[in-house]
């Protein structure tokens, strides 16, 4: 491990995508979690694995590989036409909950179809800049889409973070793609991030606090978060709430917003204001290291734009230093059908 101090997310990506293209898990998992959802999203993976497109070579590569090892577990679209009236009404109530919820993020539930549900996933990480990525389906692809998540955190670090990736190529040594994820740095940070070729080329930062007054900051906290990608527009919410809204298209930009100050709330616990002054005393190291990434954003940016259509998607944790735990509930991919 190099001892400079490297900006954490550069070598978490790249680390990341090995994962991705190579952790891929056998898909016995589908059949035994959500059984009325099988052939319907089984159906869904084999489409989108057969109809991989948008980032290139590698992406083809990786996902063909991930394929080949699991490929006899997915069934057949024509399994899926064939449900009788009793699996199919089984199918609608395992995936009412995500039917409820896209009208919160303004996508009709019409417009495409649930790719996965997942079933709850724990990234535990301990050490310093310790990656970690999990998804039962790693081989299924997505361009548009919505993925959201219940989010409950355990860390030390103000910038060990817990959240997705995306429209990623699956390269193992200069990878492109996206993140998205949430860390515990001044009352909630959430931060938007691209890689082209191994180098950082695009990053946004937001404070839920700002629209989003549930988020919270604690350990032990569970925060949704949901991502709404649409060719070159990426949205971000937090608990139901829209925090930004990102075009990938646009250069990042030229200085950090100003966090919000940290506040402990009325009758913290003792753990809780320890934790405060935990957090108290790493904020200007987090603060230099996001001002340093944020320059070396806009130094590739010029050289390479960050603009990606498709690629594979994941659930993503990093430990800055300490003890991170990432735990993911709730979760669940839906493709939209443009």
């Amino acid at each position: 491990m190099h001892k400079k101090c490297i900006p954490i997310l550069i070598i978490f990506l790249l680390l990341l995508v090995v994962a991705c293209s190579l952790g891929a898990k056998p898909q016995d998992s589908m059949s035994l979690t959500l059984t009325p959802l099988s052939a319907a999203v089984e159906g869904t993976a084999t489409a989108r694995v057969s109809n991989v497109g948008g980032t290139g070579d590698q992406l083809a590569t990786a996902v063909a590989k991930a394929t080949a090892r699991s490929a006899d577990i997915y069934a057949t679209q024509t399994a899926r036409a064939s449900l009788n009236s009793e699996s199919r009404m089984a199918t609608a109530t395992a995936i009412a909950p995500v039917v409820a919820e896209l009208p919160r993020y303004s996508v009709d539930p019409t417009s495409g179809e649930v790719a996965w549900m997942h079933p709850p996933v724990t990234i535990d990480l301990n050490g310093y800049q310790q990656p970690g990525y999990a998804n039962d389906y790693g081989q299924v692809t997505a361009k548009d889409f919505v993925l959201a998540a219940d989010i409950t955190w355990y860390t030390y670090n103000s910038l060990s973070a817990c959240g997705f990736m995306f429209r990623s190529d699956g390269d193992q040594n200069k990878p492109n793609g996206y993140m998205v994820f949430i860390t515990r740095f001044a009352s909630g940070h959430l931060a938007f991030t691209a890689t082209v070729d191994g180098d950082i080329s695009n990053v946004r930062t937001y404070f839920p606090k700002d629209e989003d007054n549930s988020f919270s900051w604690f350990n032990n906290a569970t925060n949704r978060l949901a991502i709404v990608a649409r060719g070159t527009r990426i949205d971000v919410y937090t608990n139901g709430v829209l925090i930004g809204e990102v075009d990938t298209t646009q250069p990042p930009p030229s200085s950090l917003p100003s966090p919000p100050s940290l506040e402990p709330p009325e009758g913290a616990t003792p753990e809780q204001l320890q934790d405060y002054q935990d957090q108290i005393d790493q904020n200007s190291q987090t603060v230099n290291l996001m001002q340093a990434q944020l320059a070396e954003a806009n130094r590739n940016y010029a050289k390479n734009k960050a603009i990606f259509s498709d690629g594979l998607l994941g659930f993503l944790g990093v430990s800055q230093s300490g003890h991170t735990i990432c735990t993911f509930d709730n979760a669940w991919l839906f493709l939209i059908e443009r």
